[in-house]
C-alpha cells in the first residue's frame, strides 16, 4: 500500500467514525477480517470472508440502552426501547453502507437480528452473524461469563450493529483487560436458570442452556414483553451505573424475585412495577417472572 493509499484510507476511517456520531453511534469500533481465523472462536461459515469476499474490515457500531428502562424488564416499555434501537442500528447500518458503496468501496449491512424466528434459533443455536464476537474483535469490550458483550461506558446495556467493507482500513487493538468481574449474578438472576456451572473457574464461560433461554423468550414474546435481558440488566458493570447513580445494586436485583412474589406492590420496586403493569404484562397473578425451568412456580 503505498502512502497516498495509507493516507486516504486513513482519512475515510474518520470520515465513517464522524458519519456514525453524527447519526447517533455511541460507540464505534474497527476489526481486520483476518480476526475470526486468529481467534478461531467461531465457525468458519460464519466468518466475514464466507459472507462477503470481498470483506477486508468489519465496522462494528454500539448505542446503548438506557438502564432504567433496562431495570424494568420484563416490561413492555423495555420491548419498545429494544425494537427502537434495532431500527436505529439497521437504518444507520444501511447508510453507512450506502455513504461507502458510493465512495466506490463495496460494503453490506448485517441487520441487528438475522435469524427468522425463535424457533429457528432454537433448531441453529446461531444467527447468521455473531455482532458479539465482531464488537469484541472491533475492541469495544470483551464477552462476558453470560455470553453477552461487556463495554466500559454501559456494561451490557448495548446493542450492535455490523458493516462488511472492501476497505482495508486499520483496525482498532482489542480492549486490554477483561471487564467481567466474575460476580456470578447473571447466572444467579436467570428466570429460566438457563446459565450453568456457576462455580466452575477452568471454563470462561458459563453453558448456555439454550431451549430454557429461547423457552422463556416464546413466552414473554407471547406476553409482548420480551426480551428476557435479566442478565443485562443486573451486571454491575459499566459507567452507566455511575451516570444513573445505581450502584450498590446487588442486594435489590437478588430479592427481587422473592419480594415481589410475596408483595406485588413492594415499595422498593415501585417505579419498576409502574411501567410493568401499565400497557403490557409482566406481573401476573402475583408473579413477576414466567416460572423457572423445572422449578415451582
Amino acid at each position: 500500500m503505498t502512502t497516498g493509499q495509507d493516507e486516504k484510507l486513513k482519512q475515510l476511517k474518520q470520515e465513517i467514525i464522524e458519519y456514525a456520531k453524527n447519526h447517533d453511534a455511541d460507540i464505534i469500533g474497527f476489526a481486520g477480517v483476518d480476526r475470526w481465523p486468529e481467534f478461531n472462536e467461531v465457525p468458519p461459515d460464519f466468518w466475514p470472508t464466507t459472507l462477503m469476499k470481498q470483506a477486508k474490515t468489519v465496522i462494528v457500531i454500539g448505542m446503548q440502552m438506557p438502564l432504567p428502562i433496562v431495570d424494568t424488564t420484563p416490561s413492555n416499555i423495555h420491548l419498545e426501547t429494544y425494537e427502537a434501537s434495532n431500527r436505529e442500528l439497521d437504518g444507520l447500518a444501511y447508510n453507512l453502507t450506502r455513504f461507502l458503496n458510493r465512495k466506490g468501496y463495496a460494503s453490506m449491512a448485517l441487520p441487528r437480528d438475522g435469524y427468522r424466528s425463535l424457533k429457528k434459533l432454537l433448531e441453529t443455536h446461531y444467527a447468521p452473524f455473531s455482532h458479539i464476537f465482531a464488537a469484541k474483535y472491533a475492541g469495544l469490550g470483551t464477552i462476558s461469563r453470560s455470553h453477552n458483550v461487556l463495554t466500559p461506558e454501559f456494561g451490557s446495556r448495548v446493542r450492535f450493529v455490523s458493516v462488511f467493507t472492501a476497505a482495508e482500513l486499520e483496525p482498532d487493538p482489542l480492549y486490554p483487560k477483561d471487564l467481567c468481574i466474575n460476580c456470578g449474578l447473571c447466572a444467579k438472576c436467570c428466570p429460566s436458570k438457563a446459565l450453568k456451572n456457576v462455580s466452575t473457574k477452568s471454563d470462561y464461560y458459563y453453558d448456555l442452556d439454550v431451549a430454557a433461554c429461547v423457552e422463556m423468550h416464546q413466552i414473554l414474546t407471547a406476553k409482548r414483553a420480551y426480551p428476557c435481558g435479566v442478565c443485562t440488566k443486573v451486571c454491575p458493570v459499566g459507567n452507566d451505573r455511575v451516570l444513573y447513580q445505581e450502584k450498590n445494586m446487588t442486594k435489590k436485583y437478588l430479592q427481587e424475585r422473592e419480594l415481589l412474589e410475596a408483595d406485588i406492590d413492594h415499595p422498593e420496586y415501585k417505579t419498576w412495577n409502574h411501567f410493568r403493569k401499565l400497557g403490557s404484562w409482566a406481573i401476573e397473578d402475583g408473579k413477576i417472572f414466567a416460572p423457572r425451568k423445572g422449578g415451582k412456580e
